[in-house]
């Protein structure tokens, strides 16, 4: 019995077709997706496509998008075998981070792809990523998806969701796993690293969680700082947690002024969150002399999440109208395969 993908199409590149009237791109029509790309009649499944009524660019996405695409999976979830999300690759890794933590008991694939160049370009990206992104939701082992968590498959390989970030705007390989490996490479033959994928335990039907809470602010630290401006970002109205982008293992510069501001959000009951400026490596605070002060006022720590993943993380979470002590302990905690820390292997 073949499977069955739904296509669920958001916006972004891999949905334009070129004018080459006027060189402009115009939103691609997927009555003539088979016309386009030829080779999907030769997969061992079936597919449908759904759109969203106005094509968003990824630099317009937001929480309400996020909730859409979870309700699409939601109401589609028993008549498909798998999910394909084709979505700009801007903010990419922020949409599928967010969808990680907001479905609850998936056990489907959900596959976001995209492209940097538009489907009908002679030198697309697009159809490769999209046949093997449709390849993978497909996927089973005795009956069930192989895949069963969000994932983002860009340029032969295949990342956890909320393990990718985007690092470069203008080769194809546009995307990376810092501080989880590659669970899929797309070669000779379509493999799988099962090993790799996030082993949860079912406790029922699926479900999404739709209460997200965007009141998140960042700051990016960098040598001599305007003190004014600190002040004015960390004053905003209505913040209810804070993400420091630390230098290294989470360390900052301790002029007395800021530790005493940072200690005063915390005293308000603003949630501060360290993570790293680094690619790679992960949030130790306390390691070194210029982090004690944050262990002190018991900042939280992201461990090794991508800033995608932590941003997503603090808005799911706020929208959970957690104690202090409880949005700590499961910002913390590895949820969705999104972190490691000492007490975790994976």
């Amino acid at each position: 019995m073949q499977t069955k993908i739904l296509l669920i199409y958001t916006g972004g590149t891999i949905g334009m077709a070129k004018d080459y009237g006027d060189q402009s791109l115009k939103p691609f029509n997927f009555d003539n997706l088979l016309k386009q790309i030829p080779e999907l009649a030769l997969l061992d499944c079936s597919f449908d496509y759904y759109s969203f009524d106005i094509p968003i660019d990824s630099s317009d996405m937001k929480p309400e998008y996020w909730i859409n695409i979870a309700e699409t999976i939601e109401s589609n979830y028993q008549n498909y075998d798998g999910f394909v999300v084709l979505h700009g690759t801007d903010t990419m890794a922020y949409t599928a981070s967010a969808l990680s933590f907001m479905l609850d008991n998936l056990e489907k694939p959900v596959i976001f792809t995209g492209s940097q160049l538009p489907i009908g370009d002679l030198r697309t990206d697009a159809k490769e990523n999209l046949i093997t992104s449709i390849q993978l939701a497909s996927l089973q082992k005795a009956g069930k998806p192989i895949v069963q968590e969000v994932c983002i498959y860009f340029e032969y390989k295949l990342f956890r969701a909320n393990r990718a970030t985007k690092i470069n705007a203008e080769n194809f390989d546009a995307f990376e796993s810092p501080n989880y490996p590659i669970m899929g490479v797309s070669g000779v033959h379509l493999e799988v690293k099962e090993n790799l994928l996030w082993q949860k335990k079912i406790t029922g039907n699926l479900t999404i969680n739709k209460n997200l809470n965007a009141d998140v602010g960042l700051l990016k630290i960098f040598p001599g700082m305007n003190r004014s401006f600190i002040e004015s970002v960390l004053n905003a109205p209505n913040m209810k947690a804070f993400i420091i982008e630390a230098f290294g293992t989470g360390n900052i510069f301790t002029d007395q002024w800021f530790i005493d501001l940072l200690e005063e959000k915390v005293n308000n009951g603003i949630h501060l969150i360290i993570n790293t400026q680094c690619a790679g490596g992960m949030v130790e605070i306390g390691r070194y002399a210029t982090s004690d002060a944050l262990l002190k006022m018991g900042a939280i720590s992201s461990f090794d999440l991508t800033m995608e993943a932590a941003i997503t993380k603090a808005i799911y979470l706020l929208g959970q109208n957690l104690s202090k002590e409880d949005f700590r302990q499961q910002y913390e905690s590895n949820l969705k395969g999104e972190l490691r820390h000492h007490f975790y292997n994976n």
